[in-house]
C-alpha cells in the first residue's frame, strides 16, 4: 500500500499549475512604549501602543526567508520610529511605518493599525488605521 505524504487524496490534474495570487505577511499586537501625543500631559513620557501591520506582497514562490518580508524587519522599523523621538499623532506614526514598509519593492499595499490604550476614557483603545499602496 502506498501512502501519500500529504493528508489530501490525489486529485485529477487539469494541467494547470496553481497560480500565486498574493501573499500577506502580518505582525499583530506588537506592543511598544513610545513618546506620543500632542497634549501637555503626554509630553516627556512614554505611552503604550499596540501595532498591527499587514503587508500585501507581489505574488511569487517563497522558498527562503530572502523571498519574503521578515517579521523582525517590520518590528525593527516600528522600534526605530519610537527611538527617533516624540511623535505627535498616531496617524503620523502609522504613516512613517507604512512608508518604511513600502520602501521594499515587493510590498504592494501596507495597512498599519495603531491602538493607543488608555487614550480615551471608557474605551479599550483609540487609534487609527492607515492604508498606503503603490
Amino acid at each position: 500500500m502506498t501512502v501519500s505524504p500529504l493528508p489530501f487524496p490525489a486529485a485529477p490534474t487539469t494541467g494547470e499549475a496553481p497560480r500565486h495570487e498574493g501573499l500577506t505577511v502580518f505582525v499583530r499586537g506588537l506592543r511598544l512604549e513610545a513618546g506620543i501625543g500632542v497634549h501637555d500631559h503626554e509630553l516627556g513620557r512614554l505611552q503604550p501602543l499596540v501595532i498591527d501591520v499587514s503587508l500585501e506582497l507581489e505574488p511569487a514562490p517563497i522558498e527562503r526567508l530572502a523571498d519574503t518580508i521578515n517579521y523582525e524587519t517590520v518590528a525593527a522599523a516600528a522600534r526605530a520610529i519610537t527611538a527617533a523621538g516624540h511623535v505627535g499623532l498616531v496617524e503620523t506614526f502609522a504613516e512613517r511605518l507604512a512608508a518604511a514598509c513600502l520602501s521594499d519593492g515587493r510590498v504592494r499595499r501596507c495597512t498599519v493599525r495603531i491602538e493607543k490604550p488608555g487614550a480615551l476614557d471608557g474605551a479599550a483603545a483609540a487609534g487609527c488605521e492607515l492604508v498606503l499602496t503603490r
